[in-house]
C-alpha cells in the first residue's frame, strides 16, 4: 500500500480549465478522506496554466521538499500557435487584442523563425503572470491597467520543432528549461515574423525523466480512493 505520508510522487494529467492550484486542493481532501487524516502535505512542481493540460507532478507527505528539485527539471510541450492576433494574456485568457496579416508568411520563414529563438534566449514573462515584481504579482499591474516594465530573464529553448502547418496554426514540440513561458515564446514568434501570435493549446507532455504516457487522470485517482473509502466504511 502506498504511504502518503513518508512520501509518494503522483503523475496527474491535469485536465483542461483547472489550476494547478485546484488538482492540489482535490487531491489533498480525497487523501484525508480516504485515509481518516486530519493533515497531509501535498504540492505540485510547475504550475500548469489552466487552459493548459498535461504533466503536473504532484507530491504528497515528505516528498514535498523534493518539489523544488522537479521544478528544476527540463519540460517539454506540445503547442500550438495562432498566428495573425495577438491577446495581453498572450493566450486564449484574455480577448483578441489586435489582428495582423499573416499572408507573408512561408514555410521556411516559420522554420527560420523557431531556429532563432533556440538556445539561451531573454523573455520577458506575460503581464497576466503570477511572478512577482517590485513586491506585487504581475496579474495585478495588468487587472489595473497600470503599464510596467516587465524584467527580462534567460531561458533555454533547446528544441523548438515545427510539427505541422495549418495556417494560421502552427504546431509544436518545445523542450525547454524551467520558468520558460510557452505564451511568451508564442508572442515573440509572431513579433519576428513581422505579424503576431498567441498561443492557443498547450500540452506538457514531460519533466525530467517523467512522461505523460505514465500519468493518470484525476478522475481515475478520485474514483480509486473513494471506492478504496467506501470498502472500509463496509468493513
Amino acid at each position: 500500500m502506498i504511504d502518503y505520508i513518508e512520501g509518494h510522487t503522483l503523475l496527474i494529467n491535469k485536465p483542461l480549465r483547472w489550476t494547478s492550484f485546484d488538482v492540489v486542493k482535490k487531491i489533498r481532501n480525497c487523501l484525508l478522506t480516504s485515509l481518516q487524516l486530519k493533515k497531509i502535505k501535498v504540492g505540485h512542481a510547475g504550475t500548469l496554466d489552466p487552459l493548459a493540460d498535461g504533466l503536473l507532478i504532484v507530491c504528497t507527505g515528505k516528498f514535498t521538499k523534493r518539489i523544488n528539485e522537479f521544478q528544476a527539471k527540463e519540460k517539454e510541450y506540445t503547442a500550438e500557435f495562432t498566428l495573425g492576433a495577438t491577446t495581453p494574456s498572450f493566450d486564449l485568457e484574455t480577448e483578441v487584442n489586435e489582428t495582423f496579416d499573416y499572408s507573408h508568411i512561408t514555410d521556411d520563414m516559420l522554420k527560420k523563425t523557431a531556429k532563432s529563438l533556440t538556445g539561451n534566449i531573454m523573455q520577458a514573462p506575460p503581464i497576466y503572470s503570477a511572478i512577482k515584481q517590485d513586491g506585487k504579482r504581475l496579474y495585478e499591474y495588468a487587472r489595473k491597467g497600470e503599464n510596467i516594465k516587465i524584467k527580462e530573464r534567460m531561458v533555454n529553448i533547446s528544441k523548438f520543432e515545427l510539427v505541422k502547418v495549418e495556417m494560421p496554426k502552427v504546431y509544436f514540440k518545445i523542450v525547454c528549461s524551467k520558468g520558460t513561458y510557452i505564451r511568451s515564446l508564442a508572442y515573440s514568434f509572431g513579433k519576428n515574423l513581422n505579424s503576431g501570435a498567441h498561443l492557443s493549446q498547450l500540452t506538457r507532455t514531460r519533466i525530467g525523466n517523467f512522461k505523460l504516457s505514465k500519468a493518470i487522470d484525476l478522475q481515475e485517482f478520485i474514483d480509486t480512493h473513494s471506492k478504496r473509502n467506501n470498502q472500509i466504511s463496509e468493513h
